[in-house]
């Protein structure tokens, strides 16, 4: 893994990025429930002395895998410093906590959702944990993720308010209308904490032009897929494990898999049973994302040692932007590079990973003329003349671009 790291980053080995490279060659040798016997090899015969723990902390932090790599650590590291020790099992501990406290709250909306006849599928946050890492403690998770369909909103919005839960920010009647069509979420807050609840009714963004271009990967056709996991002993809607392998592409792909904890995700959901690869990789081709199917995949198995499907396999040979691509990802990762996604470098990158042309041009249609919040925040106008912020926001990228 140290080769693959060091080979890839663009800077100088100076002694910074060497001690760099070594960390984040530790969190992936750490950032699986199950390490291979030659990841476990490696962390028994990690060297420690003069090793930067206080780093490789902040660097699982930043990759929030944490709680993965203080487990592992605290497993296979021999002559792990004791106050080493005790601050990862801190860090676990105060996750699990963390942990309890929203899967119980999820556990709690989704029955009141259930009681007022709402639809709805939490995704990422507890659910995931449960299914894929089968242990809440493993996996962080600064909010709850709530899928609703888009006509079910306000009876949503309305629900969580019975619960004690507000939008995080305000918005007049027009401008939430003009959300449900062109966004894809609402933040609220709790007793405990703002932005604790995502209410979403689309999976990206409006401009990404991923969801509405295939027919079966609707919030409905999700919900009719939908299966149960169990979570603090009650049954919790959860995506399929086809839909959620997809899902959790998409989001990783969305933030450049800039994080290691993405890519555990997909690396720990490869490994559920019984799922399908031949229809992941049919919706990923329908929706037009197998090429940020194919990094997805690629880098689960460089990074994290993950066994990929034939189906897989074949997805990342087709294509050879999928090892380009996933190279830079693996730079930027082992940097701790982070991006600004309202940049012209950020909507290339996105734009690349788009393989076929109609989609990277609807892309571009709708990344032009799709209003965002900054837009509407820029100029306030009369509903009636809500058109006009296709204007505000061309105006807006043109100052960017310049």
């Amino acid at each position: 893994m140290r080769d693959i790291t060091e080979s890839l980053l663009s800077s100088p080995p100076s002694r910074t990025s060497r001690s760099r490279g070594d960390g984040f060659d530790l969190l992936c040798a750490c950032s699986g429930t199950n390490p291979k016997p030659d990841q476990i090899a490696r962390l028994a015969n990690w060297d420690c002395a003069g090793f930067d723990w206080a780093g490789s902390l902040g660097l699982a932090e930043h990759h929030g895998v944490t709680a993965l790599v203080a487990r592992n650590l605290v497993q296979h590291v021999r002559g792990l410093p004791p106050e080493i020790e005790q601050t990862f099992k801190a860090a676990y501990d105060a996750n699990l906590r963390r942990s309890l406290w929203f899967a119980a709250e999820l556990v709690r909306i989704v029955a009141h959702f259930a009681r007022g006849q709402l639809r709805v599928i939490p995704y990422k946050g507890p659910v995931l944990a449960q299914s894929a890492y089968g242990d809440l403690g493993l996996r962080s998770f600064s909010d709850l993720d709530l899928l609703i369909p888009p006509a079910d909103f306000a009876r949503a919005k309305q629900a969580l308010g019975e619960m004690g839960y507000r939008p995080s920010q305000e918005l007049a009647p027009a401008i939430e209308r003009l959300w449900l069509r062109t966004g894809y979420e609402r933040a609220f807050d709790g007793a405990a904490g703002n932005n604790l609840v995502e209410l979403q009714w689309r999976l990206l963004p409006y401009f990404y032009a991923v969801d509405r271009q295939c027919a079966d990967f609707q919030v409905d056709d999700l919900l009719a897929r939908a299966g149960r996991v169990e979570v603090c002993g009650a049954a919790v809607p959860c995506l399929s494990p086809e839909d959620s392998l997809l899902v959790l592409c998409l989001h990783a792909a969305k933030h450049l898999w800039t994080r290691l904890i993405w890519v555990a995700d997909i690396a720990q959901s490869l490994r559920v049973p019984r799922i399908d690869f031949t229809v992941v990789v049919a919706r990923a081709r329908a929706l037009g994302i197998a090429r940020i199917l194919g990094v997805s995949f690629w880098l689960a198995e460089k990074l994290l040692g993950a066994t990929l499907d034939a189906a897989a396999l074949e997805l990342i040979a087709g294509d050879p932007e999928v090892l380009t691509c996933g190279q830079l990802c693996v730079a930027r990762m082992a940097r701790e590079e982070t991006y600004d996604f309202e940049s012209s470098n950020y909507f290339r990158q996105i734009l690349k990973l788009r393989e076929r042309r109609g989609d990277r041009w609807r892309y571009l249609w709708r990344l032009v003329w799709t209003p965002g919040p900054g837009d509407v925040a820029a100029v306030r106008l009369p509903e009636v003349w809500f058109p006009l912020y296709r204007v505000v926001r061309l105006g807006r990228l043109l100052r960017k671009l310049g």
